[in-house]
């Protein structure tokens, strides 16, 4: 077996994501309650009580929510970078120091099997950082949770094999609805999130002939939708010649409740 994922969920509601090699397998980020997480993994055949580590993103709600639940309940070691093992401690509760462990950002960890890149991200956190993980010449990179996409960043994410990547919002969807125009202010901005928009023109640039699939992730309930945000990145990357379909690159819906199913990356 090689590399296999499921992106459990994705969205302002909660985050979570399980990646497994033959000899480790990780959770990414526990934004939702301890039963929700168990529901998710048991409905991809998998249990909380064989994961090897979580790792932490940085401290929002919606990626922290679970993370001392499932720590305490399962005795599963956690990683996060010193600023937000400082800034989620308050929330997540208290979690043994035989079980924390830092993960700092712009490095490269080991895990069994597995190695571990973090790399840090625009973002209103205390220190936000995501993760490339390679296996046996597989490459799977996770970024959500960015105001832009810089040029190391894209550097950074081409020649993976598959890819989570933010699609948050429709601009237009954003600046006509409902939120009050400080919290539109934020999204929109350099440590916000990235819109359909500029998600499409990044992924652009960062597939290569070796992506074979794309699931656009994050989206956000009130100001976008899955159609609108694959049509738009669909359209995008057809105008710059990229190739779609079987023949080459896959986008994959996430959603905020419920898990894609397990993929191989062999």
């Amino acid at each position: 077996m090689s590399m296999q994922f499921s992106v459990l969920a994705s969205g302002s509601t909660g985050n979570a994501m399980y990646v497994e090699t033959d000899k480790s397998k990780i959770l990414i980020d526990a934004g939702l309650s301890g039963k929700k997480i168990e529901e998710l993994f048991r409905s991809i055949d998998r249990s909380l009580s064989d994961i090897d580590a979580i790792l932490v993103s940085h401290e929002h709600t919606d990626h922290i929510k679970g993370v001392g639940i499932v720590a305490r309940k399962y005795n599963v070691p956690v990683y996060a970078n010193e600023k937000t093992w400082k800034a989620m401690e308050s929330s997540i509760g208290p979690v043994n120091a035989e079980q924390r462990f830092h993960l700092e950002t712009g490095r490269i960890a080991t895990f069994e099997d597995v190695d571990i890149e973090t790399f840090g991200v625009s973002h209103d956190a205390a220190d936000p950082m995501f993760f490339v993980f390679h296996h046996e010449k597989k490459k799977l990179a996770i970024a959500t949770d960015m105001g832009y996409v810089s040029e190391r960043i894209k550097g950074t994410l081409k020649e993976a094999d598959a890819l989570v990547f933010e699609s948050n919002h429709d601009t237009n969807m954003l600046r006509m609805g409902k939120y009050p125009w400080n919290v539109k202010r934020r999204i929109l901005g350099d440590r916000g999130h990235v819109s359909n928009e500029d998600s499409a023109l990044a992924l652009s640039e960062i597939i290569t002939e070796r992506t074979k699939h794309v699931y656009l992730a994050h989206l956000s309930l009130d100001n976008n939708m899955k159609d609108l945000a694959r049509m738009t990145v669909e359209q995008t990357l057809a105008e710059q010649e990229v190739t779609l379909g079987h023949a080459g690159v896959q986008l994959v819906d996430t959603d905020p409740f419920s898990p894609t199913p397990l993929r191989l990356l062999s």
